[in-house]
């Protein structure tokens, strides 16, 4: 029995070969054992309710997959075939599921993100070996699409991360990563990964809660809180603590591999949210066997802004916001102007700095109630009321961390580097890659220099989390980003699970939706390396 399991996950997995007969093959296999399982069952008419019974419910799970691949595979061919195999289906009286809402995204329109069927070869190519590497196309990968070249170094790291050679087992790599993501309550996460553990052998104990998972993983709960919410706690103590736990007790290399996933899955929980993704279609929330309404007009394409209830209120919209790109642009060459004129003293500097570090700590993130995390999340962690605090709450003061004492170019880099090779320099090339992306484009203007903006935006955010370099003057910041944006920034930054679309909509309201994804590559590549730089201080003061 064992063994025929084992062939049918190769012959699914051969859907991701290269070579167009291999899948042919292994699609006919499918398609096979697929109707045998229609066969074995008594037909489901489309309006009844499906049986509770072990069968059907195994069907349904393989009819979800083929819907999945029908839309997500990156092969034509494999799409079409499993589209065809689900109207046979269909037609033998057999209830087929149908995706909810309208795309990847809740805020950008589906028609404006990258198709799967209409890349250029390059992106054709990036798509296919993410498909090869983790059988499906995620929805974070299609929305990043919008930056191809960034898309292929993320997928390169976050392949690294958790299939390639490493110090951690890889059920512990994906138990970390649900950790992870659910300190944010991040439930898109959560689930990928609770699927890519059972997948990779882990022990279904753990998933019933934190308390279940070995002790190894539990003490790894404080680092956990600490660097999603208030990463300048972190101290050599805490490092030590996880070093020096006797039988539990942690490497140096593991604890550099934890922390690179606890860091790229705080940042991505951040992303997910900015970017208000979508469950994905074979995931819970992503499909319904239930018939579609007889409009044909879904009430997600309403809340998705896809449908025509929004139109006249944007059209409106962008004639208030006609210039605001102009003025955003003549603010930055005033700038370029002052900075050729005139330079603050280092006092001066140090005195910006700090005044825009307490402004931001005024910033409100959210007007709604604090989000209370469900239970199906709020398992995977300890201590669910941990979550972000301003540097200074009753008096309490931060010192400035001063990145010239500690940088990820001189100190960072290295460190991981030497106690997980490579990986320092596909982290470096990630934050490069966002950092100086760009298309020399402001909404429908070209020929223009955007690295001002892009230094205000990831200036901005290291601020936020005391950060400080010497030679920035951050008087930038507030000539720069409105309070609108700084109020989106310090959301999906700090509360993600905050995020709303009106926020999303409130910022650039001119600008582009892959303009819009750009940021939120920045807030996410600029909140890691944030936190990476605390985490590494500490055991880099262990060490010393």
């Amino acid at each position: 029995m064992e063994m025929q399991h084992q062939e049918s996950l190769g012959r699914w997995d051969g859907l991701g070969s290269r070579d167009a007969s291999s899948r042919a093959e292994a699609m006919e296999f499918i398609c096979q054992e697929v109707m045998r399982k229609v066969e074995a069952i008594e037909p489901i008419k489309a309006a009844t309710p499906a049986p509770g019974s072990s069968s059907n419910s195994d069907l349904n799970d393989i009819l979800v997959h083929l819907l999945m691949l029908s839309r997500r595979c990156p092969f034509e061919d494999v799409r079409g075939r499993c589209t065809q195999l689900l109207r046979d289906i269909q037609d033998l009286g057999i209830r087929i599921p149908r995706p909810l809402g309208s795309g990847p995204s809740r805020f950008i329109p589906e028609k404006e993100i990258l198709q799967v069927s209409k890349v250029d070869a390059s992106t054709q190519a990036i798509f296919e070996d993410a498909f090869a590497a983790l059988r499906r196309l995620d929805n974070i990968s299609l929305v990043m699409s919008f930056h191809p070249q960034y898309l292929e170094s993320f997928l390169r790291t976050q392949h690294y991360l958790l299939q390639m050679d490493g110090p951690l087992p890889l059920h512990y790599r994906h138990y970390i990563c649900i950790m992870a993501a659910a300190r944010h309550q991040c439930s898109y996460l959560v689930n990928l990964h609770v699927n890519d553990f059972l997948q990779v052998g882990g022990n279904t104990k753990w998933l019933n809660g934190l308390n279940e998972a070995p002790q190894k993983l539990q003490q790894l709960g404080e680092i956990n809180k600490i660097l999603a919410h208030r990463p300048w706690l972190l101290t050599k103590e805490h490092i030590e603590r996880l070093l020096k736990a006797e039988e539990h007790s942690w490497s140096l290399a593991e604890l550099i591999h934890a922390v690179v996933l606890l860091t790229h899955y705080h940042s991505l929980s951040s992303f997910t949210f900015g970017c208000g993704i979508m469950p994905e279609i074979n995931c819970d929330g992503g499909h319904t066997f239930r018939p579609p309404s007889v409009s044909q007009y879904c009430v997600c394409d309403i809340a998705n802004g896809n449908g025509h209830a929004n139109h006249h209120n944007d059209l409106l919209g962008n004639q208030e916001m006609c210039g605001e790109v102009e003025e955003l642009m003549e603010r930055m060459k005033q700038l370029q102007e002052c900075r050729d004129d005139e330079e603050a003293s280092q006092e001066e500097m140090a005195t910006r700095f700090e005044r825009e570090k307490t402004e931001s700590m005024l910033v409100v993130t959210s007007e709604d109630e604090e989000c209370v995390p469900s239970r199906d999340i709020s398992r995977h962690f300890e201590d669910t009321s941990y979550g972000y605090q301003d540097f200074s709450r009753r008096g309490e003061q931060v010192p400035t961390f001063r990145a010239q004492d500690y940088s990820w170019e001189d100190h960072g880099f290295s460190l991981v580097n030497r106690l997980y090779p490579d990986v320092g320099q596909m982290l470096d090339e990630k934050f490069q890659m966002a950092y100086n992306l760009t298309y020399n484009t402001m909404a429908t203007h070209k020929d223009v220099d955007t690295s001002m903006l892009r230094r205000a935006i990831w200036n901005y955010i290291h601020c936020m989390f005391g950060i400080r370099y010497d030679d920035y003057d951050y008087g930038e910041i507030n000539q720069l980003l409105d309070r609108s944006f700084k109020i989106y920034i310090k959301t999906m930054v700090c509360s993600p699970e905050k995020t709303t679309k009106r926020m999303y909509e409130s910022f650039w309201r001119q600008f582009q939706h892959s303009e819009k994804v750009h940021v939120n590559l920045l807030l996410m590549e600029a909140r890691m390396q944030a936190e990476l730089l605390y985490a590494l201080r500490a055991i880099t003061r262990y060490m010393t």
